[in-house]
């Protein structure tokens, strides 16, 4: 008699989902990082500067929670970008006890260069995908991300 085989969704949940984004991560992170490296900046720095750039990041605690950084080592990445003359801190004023994170003149210059450079790596992990593939991969992260922010 023949087993039954065992469904996708048994098996993804038994870890191998979590085991197939690490990966992903991974290679996503790597891939971004020798892409930057001629601009001496890292994927967690491009991070910063991307999201300063959509308008997603401005704020300590909002670099934190896109990162998934507390608020030590996040400013001490700010620190780190801060120190190449990328970004600079200004008083919030909307809260005098916080600081505002945007791009220096350099920030602005190299940034460009730095979307390119991340666009090539995440290009190469899309290799033979199509259209329909890449859209239907956007819905269903969506979707586990719409499931993780249910609870």
């Amino acid at each position: 008699m023949e087993a039954k085989k065992r469904s996708v969704i048994a098996e993804l949940s038994t870890g191998e989902l979590g085991f197939l984004v690490t990966e992903v991560r991974n290679h996503l992170l790597a891939g971004v990082e020798r892409e930057l490296e001629p601009l001496q900046i890292t994927a967690a720095q491009f991070v910063v500067l991307n999201s300063i750039m959509s308008g997603k990041g401005r704020t300590l605690s909002e670099f934190c929670r896109l990162l998934g950084y507390d608020s030590g080592a996040m400013t001490r990445l700010l620190d780190r970008i801060e120190a190449k003359g990328i970004i600079r801190r200004v008083e919030n004023p909307a809260d005098r006890r916080s600081h505002i994170v945007e791009l220096t003149d350099q920030g602005k210059a190299v940034f460009p260069q730095a979307r390119l450079g991340t666009e090539v790596a995440i290009r190469r992990l899309l290799a033979g995908f199509s259209e329909n593939d890449a859209e239907a991969l956007r819905a269903m992260l969506k979707r586990i991300l719409a499931n993780a922010a249910e609870g």
